[in-house]
């Protein structure tokens, strides 16, 4: 029979030894339910294959860290499409790719033909339904209204013409599928490490709820809305899981050593043992599993910077906003700029003086970073002047050709509590005693001040003024804990908070009349930095990376950019398909 070798190494932990006969066995998406789906293990090896779909670090660049590059929170060199408004219909692809639903659904299909092992073939039903939420949940972000198929379909199922279906219908299904999955899966600690379980599952229903709660209340009356729903019921949903996780009991908040409570958490090898961390992918050279995470994180670089936006919204020590705060010293320097700010800040972001490299082997110095790569170009260039390092391994092993094993986490359970957090306001029932359990346990791990629900500060600078203060500074929670998490594009789109983008170019550093003008000299003392020509500055004197190629601001069409365009093949062979709004 063809040989086919199995994509088994996605985690360390599902690695299996796999015989002979059982490599020559007919490929899985070619097999008769007769030959396979007759054992526990079966079923675990098809379900092996939807695990490479979690996010996790890989290859070159700064792995799931940078995945914000599509959001307000970095400034890559190259534009983020959708926010620039540049995107065009496809004639095919564009994400429109049904093949993952067609696998679920062949497995899902078969995998009762056996009754023996009932108890743990739930175990990987349940895994395998719950991948089918996340893909059609990755859909639902997408595209909006889709269609819903239920078994694995051929070349001549009619079903293949179907039209889509509203939004908040697939959302229910996702949510069914996932209730499955919290009911049959088995705690963290009752199953097979790096597998999928219930604090995941209840994790994932609690984010899905919130997205479409809050979709559904701020997209309400537009036509990415859904007519007659504000929302409201997923909003309970989400507070209802969000809350079985905070009552389990055995999860909790890591915190690191000293100066390191927060980011000590994103750079770790291994994350056995930590509670707050409730999936992660393991690697290792040995296997084959390594990604350069490493080579890119610690030096601040890479084609990417952090916004002026996001840099704004760490709260001085004292709980207050910039705007207000008299502990906040300006922007001459990016020392004086980062003093007395929410600890969060220093460890997300490259201070002059940080070390980049620690342990260098013979003798040699460690490293240190002093400015950021203004003057470089391409990979080598910090395109704002602000740079992340949250995430950055520093140790000199970590950063060779051969690659690097930090581990990536895919699921944590802070997030559990801001949901929570964020749900309640949203649902107008939010209490002292629930910022305290959620946002102000958050806080506690770095010592920043409490968040006192009747004691908000103003700030002229909310980016959603005509919210209550208490949801504004509930969001800025938000995009300060999950910052680089792959997270913020989702709440903006859940917000439609176009206002922070369209129209709008992002700015970085503060560079003519800093400490930083006119200190990039190469070796003869010659400029590096010439105004207009390889850096450009608004009149404020900030660094402005789209000041040319967008003039008068991204692109992003409210109208229409919230969803992609379904590809035009696709509309001319199923009529029933109807274009998002916009294209």
């Amino acid at each position: 029979m063809k040989k086919r070798f199995f994509s088994l190494f996605i985690l360390a932990g599902l690695l299996v030894s796999c015989s002979e006969d059982y490599l020559n066995r007919t490929p899985l998406d070619e097999i008769s339910p007769g030959d396979f789906f007759r054992t526990a293990n079966d079923l675990r090896l098809y379900a092996n294959r939807f695990y490479p779909l979690l996010p996790s670090h890989s290859g070159h660049g700064g792995g799931t860290f940078w995945t914000d590059d599509n959001s307000d929170n970095l400034v890559p060199g190259t534009e983020d499409k959708r926010l620039a408004g540049t995107r065009t219909v496809p004639s095919s692809g564009g994400g429109w790719n049904w093949e993952h639903i067609r696998q679920v659904n062949y497995f899902l299909d078969h995998c009762f033909l056996d009754p023996d092992e009932a108890d743990l073939k739930r175990t990987y039903i349940a895994e395998v339904r719950l991948f089918k939420a996340m893909i059609y949940f990755d859909m639902l972000r997408t595209f909006g209204d889709v269609p819903w198929f239920t078994r694995a379909l051929n070349p001549d199922s009619p079903e293949l013409y179907s039209g889509r279906l509203s939004r908040e219908i697939v959302a229910d299904s996702i949510i069914a599928l996932t209730d499955y999955a919290i009911e049959n899966l088995k705690p963290a600690g009752q199953s097979e490490e790096f597998r999928l379980n219930r604090e995941v599952a209840i994790l994932f229903k609690a984010r899905v709820c919130l997205y479409e709660g809050t979709w559904e209340k701020y997209h309400q009356g537009t036509p990415f809305g859904v007519q007659g729903s504000d929302g409201t019921r997923f909003l309970q949903m989400a507070e209802e899981a969000a809350a079985l996780l905070m009552q389990s009991g055995t999860l909790n908040l890591y915190k690191g050593p000293e100066g390191k409570e927060y980011s000590s958490l994103f750079n770790k090898l291994d994350y056995s043992g930590i509670p707050e961390v409730l999936l992660w992918k393991k690697y290792d050279i040995g296997l084959g599993i390594y990604h350069w995470c490493s080579q890119y994180l610690p030096f601040g670089a890479g084609n990417t910077g952090v916004s002026k936006s996001l840099m704004d919204a760490y709260l001085c020590t004292d709980g207050k906003p910039i705007s207000v705060s008299p502990l906040f010293r300006g922007y001459d320097s990016i020392q004086a700029e980062s003093a007395d700010r929410d600890p969060r800040l220093a460890q997300s972001m490259l201070l002059p003086g940080d070390d980049v490299t620690i342990n260098s082997p013979g003798g040699s110095l460690d490293k240190k970073w002093w400015a950021p790569a203004l003057d470089q170009s391409q990979i080598f260039r910090a395109t704002t002047g602000y740079c992340m390092n949250k995430g950055a391994n520093l140790d000199y092993s970590q950063q060779q050709s051969s690659g690097g094993i930090m581990g990536s986490i895919i699921f944590r359970y802070t997030e559990a509590l801001l949901i929570y957090a964020e749900a309640r306001a949203e649902l107008g029932i939010i209490t002292q005693d629930d910022i305290d359990k959620t946002v102000n346990k958050i806080r506690d791990r770095v010592g920043m001040i409490h968040l006192d629900i009747n004691n908000i500060t103003i700030d002229p600078a909310w980016d959603f003024p005509e919210l209550s203060p208490l949801i504004n500074e509930i969001r800025r929670e938000r995009r300060v804990e999950l910052a680089f998490e792959a997270q913020r594009w989702d709440d903006l789109a859940r917000w439609r908070a176009h206002r922070l983008l369209a129209g709008k170019r992002p700015r970085g550093i503060k560079y003519i009349g800093s400490n930083l003008e006119g200190t990039y000299k190469d070796y003869l003392g010659k400029p590096t930095i010439v105004i207009g020509q390889n850096l450009f500055v608004d009149s404020e004197g900030r660094v402005d990376p789209y000041q040319v190629k967008f003039p008068n601001g991204l692109g992003f069409n409210p109208e229409r950019d919230y969803l992609s365009p379904i590809p035009s093949d696709e509309l001319t062979l199923n009529n029933k398909l109807i274009q998002n709004p916009g294209w």
